[in-house]
């Protein structure tokens, strides 16, 4: 029986693109403008918006 799982599990899957131009780029820490902007568009206070992504802070 088919559990159509996937394999290998999506976390270890990607996309990957083979041509000669292309490149990957690093994602890095959120920046104090990116929270002030994702607090406007969540209507919420900066300091709530900031502890919510403490994790990825620069």
């Amino acid at each position: 029986m088919e559990s159509m799982a996937m394999w290998p599990g999506s976390s270890v899957s990607g996309r990957y693109i083979g041509h000669p131009e292309s490149c990957y780029f690093g994602v890095s820490k959120v920046e104090h403008d990116q929270i002030q902007d994702y607090a406007v568009h969540k209507g919420m206070e900066f300091k709530e918006a900031e502890r919510w992504l403490a994790s990825i802070l620069n």
